[in-house]
Order: C-alpha cells, then structure tokens, then sequence
C-alpha cells in the first residue's frame, strides 16, 4: 500500500477527504492528518509518505513552506496542492518544488479522486521501472563478476588488469574461495554421438541443477562451466577470516550435489574439492589440480586434493598430465613442431617411470587419451566415424605402447584437420566483417561462429591468434572508438549512442565508457568541444 497524508487547518475538509475518496480500493493507505505545515513535517519523518495531499493557505506553516521544507528531507514524494486562490505565482512556486497537480477550491472530489489515482498509478510505474532497472543491472554486475572468475580460472589474467573490473564488482581482493570441481563421469564417452542440441540440452540441465544445489546452505556460491560436462563451484568467504567450510561439510555438500544430479538428470558426476580457501590468484593452479586428481581418480566419486602432494608418484603424474596439457596447448595453435617436440618429451619421460609404477601410467595414459579426446571434440576436430575408430582401439589398447600409438595417431589426424580447413585468414575477415556491420546488436561468440561453420572453441583461438585480442576486447574496442566519434555529434544524445553501439543498459555504456577513457561521455563531449574551440 501506498502512504498518504492529508494537510488541511479545515477538520470538515479532512473528514471529507478521508471518506469521500477510496484510498483502500487505490491501493493507498491514510497514515496521517495534520492541521498545518509544522504538525505535517512531524508526520513526514515518521512515516514518509508517498503522497501529501495539502492547502496552500494554513497557519503556522501554508502549503508552499511545508512543500520546500518536505523536498530538502525528500525528493521523490508526491504532492497534489489544494487552494481557493487563483494566483500563477503560487502555481510558479509549487512547479519549482516538483509539484505537478494543482487544484482549486471548492473541490470537485470526482476531479480529485482522478488526480489522486493518476498520482498513485504514476508512483507504481516509476517503481517497478526502477525495480526492472536494478534486477537489469544487477544481472549485468553478475555476468561481468563471473567472466572474472572464468578469466581467472582459466589463468587468462590478473587483478591488476582485467578489463572488466569495476566498482559494482565485489572486493575481490577481500574475498577468498572454497573450489569445488564437478565432472560428468564417463563424459567424452557419454557425450559421444551427441549432436550440438543434445550437448547443450544436457549441460544446462545440469547448470541448472548445480545453481539450486546449495542454496539453502546460505552460502554466497557461483556456478561456472568451464568446459562440456564440467563446472566449477565458488563458494565464498570473507577472506582473512577463519574458515568455517572444514572438509567434512564439504564432502557433505558433494555428496548433496552428486544426488541432485542423480535424481534430477538421471546422470552421474564426480566432485573434486581443493582442500583449502584460496584468494582469486590462485584459482588457476587449483582448479588444474583438482582437475587432474578428478581424472586420474576413477570410479571415486568425492576426490579431496591436498594443498601440497609431494611424494614421487604425484610427481610422475604431474609431468604426465603437464605434458598432455602442453599438447592440448600446441594443438590448439596449429603448432605441429611444438606438438612434435611434446609427444618426443612423452616418450623420453615414460622411459623415466620405474616398472613398479607402470600399471598406473597405462591407466594415466589411458584418461590422458580420453581427455586428449575430450578437448579435441570441442574443435570438432574428429567426425563420427573417426571418433568410433578411436573407441575400437581404446577397446583393446592396453600397454602403454598401444595408447601412445591411438595419441599418435589422434594428434596426427588433429594436425591434418587443421591443414585442411578454410584459410584461417580468410575466416578472420568474414568474423571482422560480420562484427561491423552488426556491432549494434547483441552479439556473441555462438552467432559468429556457427556464421562461420566452426565450433565456438576454435573461433577463440582463431581470433586471438589472427588480431592479438579476444573476441570481447576486440568488440568493445570498435564500440568505444565508435562511441568517441558520435560524442563529437552534438545532436546525438548519450542515451542513443549507447543503444547505436550495442548497450541497451545505458548506466553499462557510461561505467565501460569510462573504464576505456577515463572519462564519463558527457566529459568526453565537453573535452572534444574544447579541443576545438582552442584550435579555431
């Protein structure tokens, strides 16, 4: 319910305004009456009224003090101002106050009655646009927080220099993390078969579920997949303080997330935990830990990874898992020299692993080869055919030898791909030429890509090996050099250049603006402006 109080030194006239008008069925509830301006401002601070229905002409204080004196305390009430004097300079001074509805005496309560609905249908609308800006807003400050993360997960920077850092994203530096991995079990073999529909279909089923897990824990957590069949839990805490996640509530809360996905999707996934908080630096080294313990682990559905594994056989697989890591690495650049270079410093290493340790290394070999897979088909770099050939070979390749020769043979079919694709250049100009001409739109890696006929993983790399920037630097780059331009256009308003190069959110554009110039667009206009005035 709205809150209203009536102002009037006439008693007959308030009682008549009490009953004569159907605040209750307006949505409006009477939280006063005062005879004067004075008695009103005591009311106003204890109620804060969302509309002051007032004379003008009352002892003590008139209408016109109290309204001046309302707008130092309060800027955003109401008020519909009654007088039996038809004076403009009355009307001038309530219009300077903000006041919009004026009306003579003797009332006609059918006209007031008008106003005050008109009044009260205003005040609504202008808080459930406010409310739809903030929740708008707020998912945008979301988004960018957990683009932060991923970057940061995925070692792309740091918090001296992330472009998207902003005043409205939590204190990271004050903030640590409880880092747990969830991946589905068996996917690469799963998954095989899966076109692009049922992938995503099950992914974000998944997402979905992950996002509801924990949340009667009232805990502050964020969801992010990091690759298909794979997603990482942040669960955060003040940092400098003293945990109070311990180990055990954590394998509590995985076993919780492994039945949710169970009874939900029908599927099963495996958790890893990192055993200690950690700052957002050092996310990356964790998140590749765990990653590597969920993989080297199987058939275990919770997996704790110390903060410091030391003895020699988590040495030998590290190098193992490094090594594979570094391949996936050069793949992905085309690289067939350093691809070469890996698999020759695989085979050397191997040489290096005592025999004790060997039935581990072929089952190391064994998920390496899996994972190898995994990565690769996210480039669509096998069809089906060719994938079901690798799973025939799995089928019978046990010794080591046997799995170096399937990853041969993979990482030679891989490089073969590559070759044979479009001119990457030639690719790169159609995305560069596509983006241009379609910068005002709300545009994303999924739309250029399948444009192009690539998998959204290849044209990230594609694009960051051809203009030396990702794809959202580069666009927000061309959409700021734009904005510069058209700030230069006096007849062109902010709010349109927002919406002309891609932001709709206008407070976004202006923060983003910022952050690139060091300059609110407004200051830009007004620097151009003087610029030129000082060279005529």
């Amino acid at each position: 319910m709205l809150k209203a109080l009536l102002i009037d030194d006439e008693i007959n006239i308030l009682r008549n305004f009490q009953s004569v008008i159907p605040w209750e069925d307006i949505g409006i509830e009477i939280v006063g009456l005062a005879e004067n301006g004075a008695k009103a401002m005591e009311l106003v601070d204890i109620y804060k009224p969302d509309i002051v229905l007032s004379d003008i002409s009352m002892p003590v204080m008139d209408g016109i003090t109290f309204v001046q004196k309302l707008r130092e305390r309060d800027t955003s009430c109401e008020c519909i101002m009654l007088t039996g004097y038809q004076s403009f300079e009355y009307a001038r001074s309530l219009m300077r106050y903000g006041v919009k509805e004026y009306l003579m005496k003797p009332i006609n309560y059918e006209e007031l009655e008008r106003v005050v609905r008109r009044v009260a249908e205003s005040i609504l609308e202008r808080r459930q646009k406010a409310r739809n800006e903030e929740k708008a807003w707020g998912n945008v400050v979301s988004l960018v927080y957990e683009k932060i993360l991923y970057d940061f997960l995925m070692n792309y920077t740091s918090i001296t220099n992330h472009p998207l850092l902003t005043a409205e994203v939590p204190h990271l530096d004050e903030t640590e993390y409880m880092l747990l991995l969830v991946d589905l079990e068996h996917y690469a073999k799963l998954s095989f078969g899966w076109d692009e529909k049922e992938q995503r279909l099950w992914n974000f089923a998944i997402y979905n579920v992950l996002r509801e897990a924990l949340i009667l824990e009232k805990r502050t957590y964020t969801v992010l997949q990091m690759r298909q069949g794979e997603w990482c839990l942040l669960i955060e805490q003040v940092r400098g303080e003293k945990s109070d996640v311990e180990i055990d509530q954590a394998k509590k809360w995985a076993n919780h997330i492994r039945e949710c996905v169970k009874s939900n999707v029908k599927l099963e996934v495996s958790v890893g935990i990192y055993s200690h908080c950690l700052p957002i630096s050092g996310l990356a080294a964790a998140y590749k830990r765990v990653q590597w313990e969920i993989h080297l682990s199987p058939g275990c559905n919770t997996i704790v990874t110390s903060k410091n594994p030391s003895c020699t056989t988590h040495l030998q697989i590290d190098v193992l898992w490094q090594i594979t890591e570094d391949m996936i690495s050069a793949l992905k650049q085309f690289n067939r020299v350093k691809t070469e270079e890996v698999m020759e410093a695989l085979n050397v290493h191997l040489k290096t692993i005592p025999d004790s340790l060997m039935l581990r290394v072929q089952q190391i070999l064994h998920y390496l080869v899996l994972n190898l897979l995994r990565e690769m088909r996210e480039f669509n770099m096998f069809k089906q055919l060719e994938e079901e050939s690798i799973w025939d070979k799995l089928s019978y390749s046990i010794s080591a030898k046997d799995l170096l020769v399937v990853m041969n043979e993979m990482v030679n079919q891989c490089l073969d791909v590559f070759v044979s694709k479009k001119s990457n250049v030639a690719l790169m100009e159609s995305a560069k030429a596509y983006i241009h001409e379609r910068m005002a739109k709300d545009l994303g890696i999924d739309e250029l890509a399948s444009t192009l006929g690539i998998s959204n993983s290849y044209f990230s790399l594609l694009f960051k090996q051809h203009f030396g920037v990702t794809f959202v630097e580069y666009l927000t780059k061309l959409r700021m050099e734009t904005a510069k331009s058209m700030l230069e256009e006096k007849e062109r308003r902010v709010a349109q250049i927002s919406e002309s190069v891609g932001y709709l959110d206008g407070r976004y554009f202006i923060k983003i603006f910022h952050r690139y110039t060091g300059m609110t667009p407004s200051e830009y206009r007004a620097s151009r402006k003087n610029i030129g005035c000082f060279h005529k």
